[in-house]
C-alpha cells in the first residue's frame, strides 16, 4: 500500500502553476516557503508537470547508463 500524500492534490497544483506563471521564475526554495511546502517536494512537482506538459525528456537512470 502506498503512503498517503502529504500534500494535498489542489496545493501539489496551485504551487505549480503559480511558478510556471511568474516572470521571471521564483527561486524554488523561497517559493516553497512562501506555500510552506519543502523546497525538494515542490521542486519535483515541477519537473513532474513539466514531463507530463511533454516539456522535459525523463529518461530512467538504466537508459542514461545504456545511452552513455
Amino acid at each position: 500500500m502506498a503512503a498517503p500524500k502529504r500534500y494535498p492534490d489542489e496545493l501539489r497544483q496551485r504551487a505549480v502553476r503559480l511558478y510556471r506563471e511568474s516572470d521571471p521564475k521564483p527561486v524554488i526554495r523561497r517559493l516553497a516557503e512562501q506555500l510552506g511546502v519543502h523546497h525538494e517536494a515542490l521542486r519535483n512537482w515541477i519537473r513532474q508537470a513539466e514531463a507530463d506538459a511533454g516539456e522535459r525528456h525523463l529518461q530512467r537512470v538504466e537508459e542514461q547508463r545504456y545511452a552513455a
